[in-house]
C-alpha cells in the first residue's frame, strides 16, 4: 500500500510462512504470497503457497531463474516508483499504453527464460503509482489487456479510488461499490477478482451472469 515500510527478509519469512503452514494444514485452497523477494519465493512454496504476486512485475534480481524452476503460477504487476514513493505525484504521457507495454515487455521477457506463458497473469496495479484519473482511465480501457492473452487480475475492493468516486473515507462503507467496481471488471475481461468481501462479490457475479443476457 502507499507509504508502506520495507521490511527484512527474516521479518518477512517469520510473518507469512507459519501462516501458509497453518492455512495449508487445514485445506488444499491455492495460496498467493505476496512477495518481490526470491527467498520468499523459494520458502512460501516449500510450505505450500501456489501462486506468486510480485508487485514489482519480476524485475528484481534473481526473480525470473526462481520463477523458472519454482514453475508456479506468478502475477506481474504494474507499479511505477516504490510503495514508499508511488504516490508522490505519478506521471504518465499515456498511462493505458505505457502499462500495458510494461506488462508486454515483461511476459516477453519471462517467456524467453524459460516460464510458461500459460503460469502469467497480469494486473495493471490500480493505485500503485497512479493518480485518480490514471485508475479510471486503466479500468475504462481494461479490454485493451485482454490481447496480451493472459488471465487478467483486478484489484480495486475497497480502494481510495473507489472512495474517491463516492466520496467515502472510510473503507468499510465502500463495499457496495466495490461489487459494483468487480461487476464491470468482469464484463470488461477480467479473469480473476481480488476482494475483501468475497460473499458480496460472488453474489453480484452471479447476478451478473444471471440476468446479463
Amino acid at each position: 500500500r502507499p507509504h508502506a515500510k520495507t521490511i527484512t527478509l527474516d521479518e518477512e519469512l517469520n510473518r507469512v510462512l507459519p501462516v501458509i503452514e497453518t492455512i495449508r494444514k487445514e485445506t488444499g485452497i491455492a495460496i498467493s504470497i505476496d512477495t518481490y523477494k526470491p527467498e520468499v519465493m523459494l520458502e512460501a512454496v516449500k510450505v505450500g503457497a501456489t501462486m506468486i504476486n510480485d508487485i514489482y512485475g519480476a524485475t528484481k534480481n534473481g526473480v525470473i531463474k526462481t520463477l523458472a524452476k519454482l514453475k508456479v503460477d506468478i502475477c506481474l504487476m504494474h507499479m511505477q516508483g516504490t510503495p514508499q514513493t508511488m504516490q508522490n505525484n505519478p506521471s504518465y504521457t499515456n498511462v493505458v499504453t505505457e502499462v500495458f507495454d510494461f506488462l508486454k515487455q515483461r511476459i516477453d521477457i519471462l517467456v524467453e527464460n524459460g516460464i510458461n506463458k500459460n503460469k502469467i497473469i497480469i494486473d495493471p496495479g490500480f493505485g500503485f503509482g497512479k493518480t485518480q484519473a490514471h485508475n479510471q482511465q486503466l479500468f475504462q480501457n481494461l479490454e485493451q489487456f485482454k490481447s496480451l492473452n493472459c488471465p487478467l487480475l483486478v484489484g480495486v475492493s475497497k480502494k481510495s479510488m473507489i472512495g474517491n468516486i463516492i466520496d467515502e473515507m472510510d473503507a468499510n462503507k465502500r463495499i457496495g461499490a466495490s461489487v459494483v467496481a468487480a461487476v464491470l471488471a468482469v464484463q470488461k475481461g477480467a479473469n480473476i477478482i481480488r476482494t475483501h468481501d468475497v460473499c458480496e462479490t460472488k453474489n453480484g457475479l452471479k447476478i451478473l451472469e444471471s440476468l446479463n443476457l
